[in-house]
């Protein structure tokens, strides 16, 4: 029996994919943006789940909305980030994939055109290939989405959604910074079209003051969180905020996917935020992730062949280069990897025009001791070319 004809034009993720080959002990691998397992608070996460686990409602059933004590005290730590926001406005989801998904289930209906940042996350772009959309792309520089493309955009194509990472985007590393963020909210507000903002890696800040999220400047952006990148990603805990005029279709979206996220998930995720300092375990996040940032930007002019361009993230996970010339990262990566180094190429992150001289290194997983061996076995595959 053949899959069902959605799928066909949906292209298996390079980053799940590599994630079998890179399992190796001997492989250093900057391919997945992975959290440092060594950063995550073991002793604090054991204590919440032992303490949900003692009240027996938590292994029962719960509501599609969500946890009412954890969507509560989301809520209080969106608005001291400087986003007004109430529990209601809050769905939790299991990551914010899901409420990528959920969203995309409530919004698009096959042929519509969903507008994406070019280049940008691929399990976004999975997504919304699944759903049948025509994906129509948005130019970007060294600040992210740019508002007269996006204009454009919105003119010719007239999306029913725009997608962005506008804080330490994935696969570049770029910021929109606040007067552009202001500029797009206004844009999509005036052609009454969604914006989703994605925004799994803003408190990941290591440079700079924070922009605020790009929903504080319009009704018309949808926010996905995340605790994946700052507190486990094995929990599988995200949200959405929405206003009222598309939480009930996402809730029923999202009844028909799962019925409700892990109950005992939620609760201990209730009783960590309740008992935990978790802006002092960021701060230390930071303090790692800054290191191993840097580490990897010294690293590069010595490394990667002359002309190579590179971004200099404030934050998040990933660096985006550009190899000089016409090159295939992909071949390029058959190489390093009989170095047991590895990247993602950057070809699957283009919607419609793939840029195939492009690649992505994530700088959080590997402690900077293995980073600068990683940077010198990737040297080392340069040289072979």
């Amino acid at each position: 029996m053949s899959p069902a004809r959605r799928l066909a034009g949906v292209k298996s993720s390079p980053v799940r994919d590599l994630l079998a080959l890179t399992q190796r002990p001997e492989v250093i691998s900057f391919a997945g943006g992975l959290p440092a397992p060594e950063m995550f608070d073991v002793e604090g996460w054991s204590d919440a789940f032992a303490k949900a686990s003692d009240d027996r409602r938590n292994l029962q059933y719960g509501t599609t909305e969500g946890d009412p004590v954890l969507r509560a005290l989301i809520a209080e730590r969106m608005t001291r980030r400087g986003l007004p926001t109430s529990a209601q406005d809050l769905l939790v989801t299991t990551g914010s994939q899901q409420a990528l998904t959920l969203v995309t289930t409530a919004l698009v209906e096959p042929g519509d055109v969903v507008a994406v940042e070019e280049p940008t996350y691929l399990a976004a772009l999975q997504c919304f290939q699944l759903a049948g959309a025509r994906l129509v792309p948005v130019a970007s520089d060294e600040h992210g989405m740019v508002p007269a493309s996006l204009a454009e955009v919105l003119e010719k194509d007239r999306p029913t959604l725009v997608y962005a990472v506008p804080t330490y985007a994935n696969p570049t590393g770029r910021t929109q910074p606040a007067a552009r963020r202001q500029e797009i909210a206004s844009l999509v507000a005036a052609h009454d079209v969604w914006l989703v903002e994605d925004d799994p890696y803003g408190e990941l800040r290591y440079r700079g003051e924070p922009v605020p999220p790009l929903a504080t400047y319009s009704d018309r952006v949808l926010y996905l969180g995340s605790l994946s990148k700052i507190g486990a990603p094995g929990l599988r805990l995200g949200w959405l905020r929405a206003p009222a005029s598309v939480m009930p279709a996402a809730v029923i979206a999202k009844q028909a996917a799962d019925l409700h996220t892990s109950t005992i998930d939620q609760a201990a995720a209730a009783v960590y935020l309740s008992n935990t300092d978790l802006d002092a375990h960021v701060t230390g996040l930071r303090a790692a992730y800054r290191e191993r940032r840097d580490t990897m930007i010294e690293a590069l002019p010595a490394t990667v062949p002359p002309g190579t361009t590179w971004s200099d993230p404030d934050g998040g996970m990933f660096v985006w280069l550009r190899l000089p010339g016409e090159v295939d990262t992909a071949e390029v990566l058959r190489d390093a990897l009989k170095h047991n180094v590895a990247f993602v190429p950057g070809a699957p992150f283009f919607a419609v025009r793939p840029d195939h001289a492009t690649f992505r290194l994530s700088f959080t997983t590997n402690p900077p001791e293995d980073i600068r061996e990683g940077m010198r076995r990737l040297r080392e595959a340069f040289r072979d070319r």
